[in-house]
């Protein structure tokens, strides 16, 4: 068992030019190995953390000679481990890791081992961001009375996270308030390069939010893990890895006039989709690369998970010093960060000749071939240019009910709906548009768009032209510097004045947190089954996400997401149809209002984007509103656990932990809860949005006496292992094949034939004791990172899923979580083996774990006869060893209880 780095002969000093030295480092060039000068720089950010960490337990000189041989070892799909250098949290997902912290704590300490071992190891930074509920909009006080709101309905969740900041060491609570999680990183929290102890290395991070990969446009490598993995992380344990193959991405030229960055990241998102990089890294490159700028950098990198790339990953150039001075970043950080990148052969200097990098596979895009876009309307993929979206809608309204259908009838199509709304004449019909949003987090963060959409307001306000009041309209910036510069352009009394109010600072329309429709409308969508429309711009739109009644979701810029809510429909061609009347009767259209890149180059000066609105706001950021500094927090490191709380539970999994592992299970005539297609997202899965008044998670908090103007969202209760597993598979959009036509959260129980909701189905078998499998399609789980699309199916006793493919981190999830991954052979599926779900399923799996190898096959039996085989998903001995122990945090725990020095390992061969 090793401790000294078996790389200490190259750890050398960074001197300071002009005298005196930053630090020492593990320099890549002292290796002198010319394999280092071909890896993509996003690879040898990978090298130099395995060779800082290689102790020869954790990390091998095996693992960095896998990691210098990349071009050769990425294909066979090599495993490494990797340690980041810090964990990104938000609130919705910090208060569950912060509860398995504790749990981990507690169960520490009933086993009679430490509990201060159970701490973080590397930095923890939580942004609070995830809580902010779209109640008030259209108001001066929206802001305010959303704050509000906010702090009295999460006071218990708040003051759990305070707990957290003062009971574990090296983690920073970003108070309610400040900014959504990933533009405060972007802006504030990022190091670049970090100095510990007088030791200089790369800022890695892993995030419990997928969107963590907008920091990769700072060239900070970062993505998003599942909770369970990132506990593991503060817990100091390398995580394993696939050593992924890298997409390299050339960019040439430069984006037309009026064009933005969304149409740049729409067309990036379905070009990546259409290549496939899912479980790899993309690192663009090119001379195009001096015309894009960090902020649209960011907004590209931010959709990483849309296109399915694990990073979307832009090194460190001049751009981004440009930018980290912008942000308020010390002028000794800049030198320091510039120094130690040059130094270790991870800076991309554009002024010199392009050294030729291997890469897996190459893409190429022209930027003057980007035209104006949107994406919908239920896949952040599905691009639509817009000169093409009137069109594309109707076919929508014709095709069968899909990813691009509703199947409406040709007689209905044209239905229009009359109601009364604010005291005004109103009406609906299909494709008129409820919401509009520009929410965080994918655009707010860029200066050009959010200056583009306040030109578009003051030029539709000086024309007359107004938004129809029964739209939802909602401004939520990233940070408060937004604020600041939209009220020195003077840019931002126009889009108030369009309805287009501050209502937080934070995750809101794009998580679901749209907060209610008027009553009004609502009933009118209902009642006569309108096809609504929301327009955002964020970078999630599954159908059920953004809002219950809006079964139509487009992805837009901050300036679309305008002009879409003053024409009031996506049924609009804005080339031959106006965008508005003014009161006069003048007709205008788009191309009237819509500003040039000049324009909107010339404000962003005008405006004054300096560095010191980065500094003035950050300074304060984490003093907080005075309700989060007034909340009470007990002074004890072992959580008391409230029984009596509706928000926060000890983790079930913890309560009864032994020193021994469990061992493997077997999985014998399981029934099929659910019969799934393709593209289930974590939306799906996971419970999110708000809770459904019918609800079993409803009821639930009604027997626990909680009034329904206290539900909450689920995102805000994922502290309650309770609520959560209620709501699991409980999106209204669900389509259980088990059901044949119907949609929605509910399912057949097959040995009584009742058609039950999911928990309750799920809950009959457990206490029977009968197993249950999970059958689904392809890209099962893409979305959000969300723990709970595994720990939900965990706690309804869900054994295995049976997949044809999975996405990454969810594939991650389960396996921490200890459910079996499953992968049909290629070319073979449920509807191929003629799988009902009907069947009952065994899974021949050996019940001693050393006789089981990462991604073998397994056959599959069903009690009618069937026969198949399926490639095991656990992908890593690391994994292997979880499913032995039960799940990731109990490995640990055993782990810290076995080891006399902490550290933490796998022995399960």
């Amino acid at each position: 068992m090793g401790s000294r780095n078996s790389f200490s002969r190259i750890l050398k000093t960074l001197e300071k030019q002009g005298g005196g030295e930053f630090g020492k480092y593990y320099s890549l060039p002292s290796l002198s190995d010319s394999r280092i000068d071909w890896l993509p720089f996003s690879i040898r950010i990978l090298l130099e953390s395995a060779i800082r960490n290689c102790d020869d337990f954790q990390v091998t000189t095996k693992d960095v000679e896998n990691i210098l041989d990349w071009e050769k070892t990425s294909p066979k799909k090599v495993e490494i481990p990797f340690k980041p250098a810090r964990v990104l949290l938000q609130d919705f997902t910090g208060v569950p890791t912060v509860v398995d912290l504790a749990g981990m704590r507690n169960a520490m300490n009933k086993l009679g081992g430490d509990p201060s071992k159970i701490n973080p190891l590397v930095p923890v930074d939580l942004v609070i961001d995830h809580s902010v509920q779209v109640d008030v909009s259209r108001s001066e006080n929206a802001l305010q009375a959303n704050m509000e709101l906010e702090l009295e309905r999460n006071k218990e969740r708040y003051s759990f996270l305070k707990w957290g900041a003062n009971a574990f060491n090296n983690m920073i609570v970003i108070p309610p308030g400040a900014g959504i999680v990933h533009q405060v990183n972007l802006e504030y929290l990022a190091r670049v390069v970090f100095n510990t102890n007088g030791i200089l290395y790369p800022d890695t991070v892993f995030g419990t939010d997928s969107h963590t990969s907008m920091v990769d446009g700072l060239g900070v490598a970062g993505w998003g893990v599942g909770g369970i993995e990132a506990e593991a992380a503060m817990l100091g344990q390398a995580i394993s890895m696939v050593l992924p193959g890298v997409v390299g991405f050339e960019l040439s030229g430069s984006l037309k006039n009026g064009v933005t960055a969304t149409d740049l990241v729409l067309t990036v998102a379905k070009m990546l989709r259409q290549h496939g990089v899912v479980g790899n890294f993309v690192e663009f490159y090119g001379k195009g690369m001096s015309e894009i700028s960090l902020p649209d950098r960011a907004t590209i990198a931010n959709m990483s998970p849309e296109y399915g790339a694990t990073m979307g990953f832009f090194p460190v150039d001049h751009v981004t010093l440009q930018y980290l001075k912008l942000t308020g970043r010390s002028d000794d950080m800049i030198s320091m960060i510039e120094t130690y990148l040059r130094a270790n052969k991870m800076f991309m200097d554009y002024s010199k000749p392009e050294k030729e990098m291997a890469f897996s596979s190459h893409l190429k895009l022209n930027l003057e071939d980007v035209e104006p876009c949107v994406s919908g309307p239920k896949r952040p993929h599905d691009q639509v240019l817009l000169k093409d979206m009137k069109a594309d809608w109707h076919a929508c309204l014709d095709r069968k009910v899909g990813f691009k259908g509703y199947g409406i009838l040709k007689e209905d199509q044209s239905k229009i709906v009359k109601f009364e709304s604010v005291g005004l004449p109103a009406q609906l019909k299909h494709g008129d548009i409820v919401i509009a949003a520009i929410t965080s987090c994918t655009n707010t963060s860029n200066p050009s768009v959010m200056i583009h959409s306040g030109l578009l307001a003051k030029k539709a306000c000086n024309l007359g032209l107004e938004v129809k009041p029964w739209i939802k309209t909602s401004l939520a910036p990233g940070s408060r510097v937004v604020t600041k510069y939209l009220e020195k352009s003077g840019l931002l009394s126009y889009l108030k004045k369009l309805g287009f109010h501050i209502v937080g600072y934070g995750c809101t329309t794009c998580i679901g947190n749209s907060g209610d429709l008027d009553e009004s409308v609502a009933s009118a969508i209902s009642e006569n089954d309108i096809v609504t429309a929301a327009v955002l711009s964020g970078n999630r739109n599954f159908e059920g996400r953004i809002h219950p009644l809006t079964r139509a979701n487009y992805l837009a810029s901050p300036p679309l997401v305008v002009a879409y809510a003053l024409a009031g429909t996506v049924d609009i061609d804005f080339e031959t149809e106006p965008i508005g009347v003014s009161k006069d009767g003048k007709e205008f259209f788009l191309r009237d209002i819509w500003p040039s890149s000049e324009e909107v180059a010339e404000q962003i000066v005008q405006s004054n984007v300096l560095p010191d609105m980065f500094k003035s706001v950050y300074e304060t950021i984490t003093e907080g509103h005075p309700t989060w500094n007034d909340l009470y927090v007990a002074s004890n490191r072992l959580y008391e656990w409230d029984p009596k709380s509706s928000y926060i539970r000890e983790p079930p999994n913890l309560k009864d932990i032994s020193v021994t592992p469990p061992g493997p299970y077997e999985v014998k005539d399981a029934y099929c809860l659910l019969n799934l297609g393709d593209s289930i997202t974590t939306d799906h899965i996971s419970p999110g949005g708000s809770i459904h008044r019918d609800s079993p998670a409803a009821k639930y908090l009604k027997e626990l006496g909680v009034d329904r103007r206290d539900f909450n969202s689920y995102g805000s209760r994922r502290g309650n292992d309770e609520v959560m597993v209620r709501g699991t598979f409980g999106n209204i959009r669900l389509v259980n094949k088990l059901m044949e036509d119907e949609v929605g959260p509910n399912t057949i129980h097959i040995p009584s034939g009742e058609k039950l909701p999911v928990f309750d189905a799920a809950m009959r078998y457990k206490k029977k004791g009968q197993d249950t499998i999970v059958l689904a399609g392809a890209e099962y789980g893409t979305g959000s990172a969300r723990d709970w699309a595994a720990k939900g199916p965990k706690l309804m006793g869900v054994k295995a899923v049976i997949a044809k493919s999975f996405e990454r981190i969810h594939r991650s999830n389960l396996a921490g979580m200890g459910i079996i991954p499953l992968c049909f052979q290629p070319g073979e599926d449920a509807e191929t083996l003629e799988l009902t779900g009907h069947e009952r399923y065994t899974i021949d799996l050996p019940n001693d774990i050393s006789k089981i190898t990462p991604g073998q096959n397994i056959i599959v039996k069903t009690n009618n006869g069937k026969l198949f085989k399926c490639k095991l998903r656990f992908d890593t001995e690391v994994e292997l060893a979880y499913f032995d122990h039960g799940d990731i945090l109990q490995y640990v725990i055993r782990s810290f209880i076995t080891s006399k020095n902490g550290n933490v390992h796998c022995a399960c061969k």
